[in-house]
């Protein structure tokens, strides 16, 4: 098994089978998200640190970084997608600063998930990947996910931290 751009075998595909290359364009703007929806195992948890802009004329632009904790696979699916509460549970989010009411649909991109393009991903996985051949697909818990919008539930796993001190960033 060999990648065509560089001609070598990728050096984590190693005799296992799995190198499937890369994805269709269709999915080249999968959000993390979105990967964590159709993951059949979770091994990462993911905590966002976010602060709001200090420009007053862009009061709902935020910026911060996401960082990913590797745990033990404590969850191997057998249905999917993933319902919004199960992928919920893997993720937290810190708000640094004064604390303002901050609404889910205000993250934008950040939480993105957008229905369709799950549906579609997971088609292929199970046409593509040997790992997801003998995964059901539940049109019930697809249907928990907006067309378009921010993770539902994600608005409840935010914690506000008005008190830390940090350094402003503009």
């Amino acid at each position: 098994m060999y990648c065509a751009v560089t001609d070598k075998i990728p050096q984590f595909a190693l005799a296992n089978g799995l190198y499937r290359g890369d994805l269709p364009d269709y999915f080249s703007d999968l959000t993390w998200v979105e990967e964590k929806v159709c993951a059949k195992y979770c091994i990462t948890a993911h905590v966002t640190r976010l602060f709001h802009s200090n420009d007053p004329s862009q009061p709902r632009v935020f910026h911060g970084n996401t960082c990913t904790h590797d745990m033990n696979i404590i969850s191997t699916a057998s249905v999917l997608p993933r319902t919004p509460t199960d992928v919920n549970g893997y993720i937290g989010v810190v708000f640094l600063g004064p604390s303002k009411a901050v609404k889910a649909e205000e993250f934008g991109a950040i939480f993105r998930v957008r229905k369709q393009k799950i549906w579609a991903f997971l088609i292929w996985l199970v046409n593509h990947n040997k790992l997801y051949s003998e995964i059901v697909l539940d049109r019930n818990c697809l249907a928990l996910y907006p067309d378009d919008g921010s993770l539902p539930g994600v608005g409840e796993r935010i914690i506000h931290d008005s008190e830390s001190d940090f350094i402003a960033r503009s």
